[in-house]
């Protein structure tokens, strides 16, 4: 693909996100216009049960039509209840399942069960008390994430079968990603981790970076995905990596962190909980990294287009426009840089559990 090429499909991915967000602030402009421009930010930052694009309001009626691809709701309240979210329009209306009324709080996008009316109870503090049945619905971060999944099955099983079929030599899309693959081994892997044991982890190294890489680039496009900008995400990857270091570390990494060798007894009982304490502290410090990394992206991202509607002419609104959009090319290597980082790290951590100390001893 050519750089015109590239640099238009930036663009559009851009200018489509940048219009749908157009819409709904103008739209909802009925008051404050920073606070209508923050909580449309925080809306994007938080899962949803459906990939909101954008809404359509008659001028005549004053009624709005959600454009939107709705997901399934899945809720277990005395049994199983199915039915999809754009039954609830948004919060705004009630759904009855089995004489039981449910609502969702378009705030928190959680779903609550209510009286007929739809009523919400609150505290003094504004937190609502009504009870919330059990809910295992498929939102849109879960949705993305089978997507992903999917996707990278299918992408990588037609890559492995074009090596078996065409004398190991990678053919279709394929030819794009084995140069990836190539530099994840060669120069991640084996440095880190070592000839010897590289291989033990290629494939989990593989998976973490493509998917975080995959669910990064999705978080750019008009469907609002915001999946490894969500805290639960990357614990979830930290944890793998933390369970994966720790379960295959041999005999030497402990040794060095609880007694460790060729250093005096009592420097040595400061530095065990030191030590013990960074086993926690380094997965800890993956999920904050792309968690927070991501997340300032799409904010800061969301800001600057917001600034256009703050301005209203055409000096600021265009200034604000290009700084988002410069703002949105860096991102599209930060996704690529994020994903890289962690499977950097990952690799390191693994190369720490498995490492032969006993040549240096």
């Amino acid at each position: 693909m050519s750089l015109a090429r590239k640099f238009i499909l930036i663009l559009f991915f851009f200018s489509a996100s940048a219009q749908a967000i157009s819409a709904d602030i103008i739209q909802e402009d009925k008051g404050d216009i920073k606070s209508e421009i923050k909580s449309y930010i925080k809306h994007h930052l938080k899962d949803a049960h459906s990939f909101y694009l954008t809404s359509l309001t008659n001028d005549e009626t004053g009624k709005k039509t959600y454009i939107e691809i709705p997901l399934p709701v899945i809720l277990y309240d005395n049994g199983l209840k199915f039915f999809t979210s754009s039954e609830f329009k948004h919060g705004k209306e009630v759904v009855v399942s089995n004489e039981t009324y449910y609502r969702m709080n378009y705030d928190n996008n959680k779903i609550y069960k209510t009286d007929k009316e739809g009523k919400f109870n609150f505290s003094e503090s504004g937190k609502i008390l009504n009870e919330k049945p059990l809910d295992f619905s498929i939102t849109k971060n879960i949705a993305t994430i089978i997507l992903v999944s999917i996707l990278m099955f299918f992408l990588f099983t037609s890559l492995a079968k074009s090596y078996k079929s065409n004398n190991g030599i990678s053919k279709g899309i394929g030819r794009f990603f084995e140069p990836i693959i190539i530099y994840i081994r060669d120069d991640i892997a084996i440095p880190n981790i070592g000839v010897k044991n590289y291989k033990n982890y290629m494939s989990f190294l593989l998976t973490v970076f493509f998917f975080v890489w995959f669910l990064n680039m999705l978080g750019l496009t008009p469907l609002g995905v915001n999946v490894t900008g969500n805290i639960a995400v990357t614990f979830s990857l930290a944890l793998l990596t933390f369970l994966i270091t720790n379960l295959t570390a041999n005999k030497n990494y402990w040794g060095h962190i609880f007694w460790m060798p060729g250093v005096p007894v009592l420097i040595k009982i400061v530095l065990a909980p030191i030590e013990f304490l960074g086993v926690f502290i380094k997965p800890f410090s993956l999920l904050i990294r792309l968690y927070a990394n991501i997340q300032a992206g799409h904010i800061v991202l969301y800001s600057l287009i917001g600034l256009m509607f703050i301005f209203k002419n055409w000096i600021g609104s265009s200034l604000s426009f290009f700084l988002a959009f410069f703002i949105a090319i860096i991102e599209v290597l930060v996704a690529l840089l994020q994903a890289y980082i962690f499977t950097m790290l990952s690799a390191l951590y693994f190369g720490f559990a498995v490492e032969d100390h006993s040549e240096s001893h």
